[in-house]
């Protein structure tokens, strides 16, 4: 008889998205008295920038033409040069020295995010920042890695608490160092983007204990400030210990035609095999590359035109992001993030558990949000507001909210 994965039986409950969305449908069918606002999950709203569709018309012509149809991406790292090296371009604008045969182009960072574990012993121990995006974590406890879940957290996870104190990033854990440590700068969820002085500490300490930083820069775009790194590998030492996943879902507003790339330095090895190569090993195995049409309109997304149409975009979101700010901030409540990022993390009043502060906001201002306990134990007592939506919606959300305050 086949047997399945038990580490599956582990998990508690649904995904957090998901449970979220059952809840919304729930209330829905009671007929809510207003149109619901939804500034719960992270996905975009405006349209994609010009240059990149006409990016995409082009592509999908060329595939309706026998000379220029493609069919199987037979490239290296399962993507095309021209991307590639769009790609190469773009760190070396911000002085960051990338081969091209170090980016390997995917169908989403949350992909990458959870899949490069298979390339990892599940003896590895696991740090991951509190609180923390989900797949992080949801990944590993489905390879075995973290153990039992005890209703709070798991086992097995080294849990880097990120809060007000310390500014929402992670001090270095006592103790046996781990082997893989996850960081997230801008942070999803509490909107912190860490300095190259906080980064160098993590660089320095991976290097010195032989650990691996799995470094996800998907909202790098939405920095503002000096002095806060767009990569990792802005950080001197970075390579010999560093994995970096980007994404064009929030950068260029692909959440729904799915494109992103992970960087491997060669340099970075453990038990003297470079990772860079059992990555392409991994990914020449389990995965056939994104679209052609996809991969052109990542390219125009790079473009000196498309980035001037994609910032745009994102001057809008973090426009919203001040607007949450600046409204929740003026009714008493302490808010945290949406300078460097599109996420605002809003401690709940009167110390009001997340899930029922969600649901004050959903059933009493038929505004969606996500419950900061979702993303581990230092995320209760928070929700996550996120920038994404309708600029004149997302002015009527903060009012909706002040009013039931």
């Amino acid at each position: 008889m086949a047997r399945v994965n038990q580490n599956f039986k582990k998990l508690p409950g649904g995904y957090l998205f998901p449970e979220i969305g059952r809840r919304v449908r729930a209330f829905s069918a009671q007929n809510p008295p207003m149109p619901l606002i939804r500034l719960g999950i992270g996905d975009v709203t405006l349209p994609l920038a010009p240059a990149v569709v006409e990016a995409m018309v082009k592509a999908s012509r060329e595939m309706g033409v026998k000379e220029t149809f493609r069919g199987y991406c037979e490239e290296t790292c399962c993507a095309y040069d021209f991307l590639r090296f769009a790609i190469r371009d773009d760190y070396q604008a911000r002085g960051v020295d990338i081969a091209d045969d170090e980016i390997f182009v995917s169908d989403g960072a949350k992909s990458d995010c959870g899949s490069i574990g298979d390339i990892f012993s599940v003896d590895n121990v696991v740090a991951v920042c509190d609180p923390v995006y989900p797949v992080y974590v949801d990944t590993n406890a489905m390879a075995g890695r973290a153990g039992d879940f005890d209703g709070e957290r798991w086992t097995e996870l080294v849990y880097l608490p990120c809060t007000a104190e310390n500014g929402f990033f992670p001090e270095l854990p006592l103790g046996k160092a781990p082997d893989l440590i996850y960081i997230c700068s801008p942070n999803n969820p509490t909107g912190a983007a860490a300095t190259y002085e906080q980064l160098k500490v993590w660089v320095d300490y991976a290097n010195a204990h032989g650990s691996v930083i799995l470094f996800d820069s998907a909202y790098e775009a939405f920095i503002r400030e000096e002095g806060v790194p767009h990569s990792i590998f802005e950080v001197e030492g970075a390579k010999t210990c560093a994995i970096e996943f980007r994404s064009f879902s929030k950068s260029a507003g692909f959440t729904g035609n799915r494109c992103a790339y992970t960087v491997i330095p060669k340099v970075l090895e453990r038990d003297g095999v470079s990772l860079r190569d059992l990555w392409n090993r991994r990914q020449g195995s389990k995965f056939n590359g994104v679209p052609y049409v996809i991969q052109r309109a990542a390219e125009a997304a790079l473009s000196p035109q498309g980035k001037a149409q994609t910032k745009a975009a994102i001057d809008y979101y973090l426009k919203n992001a001040q607007v949450i700010r600046d409204g929740l901030s003026a009714a008493g409540l302490t808010v945290y993030g949406g300078v460097n990022a599109p996420y605002l993390w809003v401690k709940t009043p009167n110390n009001t558990p997340s899930w029922d502060f969600f649901d004050v906001l959903l059933k009493r201002a038929c505004v969606v949000t996500t419950p900061g306990a979702g993303f581990g134990p230092s995320g209760e007592g928070y929700v996550r507001v996120t920038a994404f939506g309708d600029a004149d919606a997302t002015r009527e959300a903060v009012q909706r909210m002040i009013s039931v305050l």
